[in-house]
């Protein structure tokens, strides 16, 4: 049987692996979504909405 020790640690990695993937969920989208377009766009165009 885990001990309370192993316990805590788990849920502290479980935490911090959860705010790590709700912040990172977007601009890893946006990262892929970038480099697999064919045409690539210019990273201005990307961040811009005027260019």
């Amino acid at each position: 049987m885990p001990s309370e020790d192993t316990k805590e640690r788990i849920a502290k990695v479980i935490e911090v692996g959860r705010t790590v993937f709700h912040y990172a969920w977007v601009p890893m989208i946006i990262y892929v979504g970038f480099t697999r377009s064919n045409p690539q766009p210019s990273l201005i165009k990307l961040i811009s909405p005027l260019a």
